[in-house]
């Protein structure tokens, strides 16, 4: 693709997501956009920051230049996973949009206090819920200049 924007060879996603059916669609919505991605999928908070410290069976994670993070988690809350996130040197940079049900203000002024990039909340019907992943999809792979993987 040339022109204004330039698309990058491959977007490598993290979903924190512990929904089997939310899964399900979100990696239909990548599918469908026909976007070359990899997306990689953990289900709970624990989880998540094992692999974005590459501890564990995780020590040969890619970073990923976006996560879409659910707040509403196992073992480690989505809020706790966005803090650690973005308190660490080597992880802050990456953006996060939390994708998550949650409409209440208190969700959405706390974890854009803990810096989300973006708040999403999830429609509860299919195809909006495929249209909103393909517009973040879209948003990031398209518009958006993402940090380099090792910066």
């Amino acid at each position: 693709m040339t022109g204004l924007f330039e698309r990058i060879a491959t977007i490598e996603v993290l979903l924190v997501e512990d929904d089997p059916g939310d899964v399900l669609m979100t990696k239909e919505a990548f599918e469908e956009h026909g976007t070359v991605n990899r997306l990689t999928v953990v289900p709970d908070g624990a989880e998540a920051l094992a692999y974005l410290r590459r501890e564990g069976d995780h020590a040969d994670a890619v970073r990923p230049d976006l996560i879409l993070l659910d707040l509403n988690l196992p073992k480690r809350d989505g809020r706790e996973v966005l803090a650690e996130i973005k308190n660490d040197p080597e992880l802050h940079q990456i953006p996060v949009v939390v994708l998550t049900t949650s409409q209440a203000d208190e969700d959405i002024l706390r974890s854009y206090k803990l810096h989300a990039n973006a708040y999403v909340t999830k429609p509860v019907d299919y195809d909006k819920f495929i249209a909103v992943v393909r517009q973040i999809e879209q948003f990031f792979v398209d518009v958006v200049k993402l940090p380099p993987r090792n910066g």
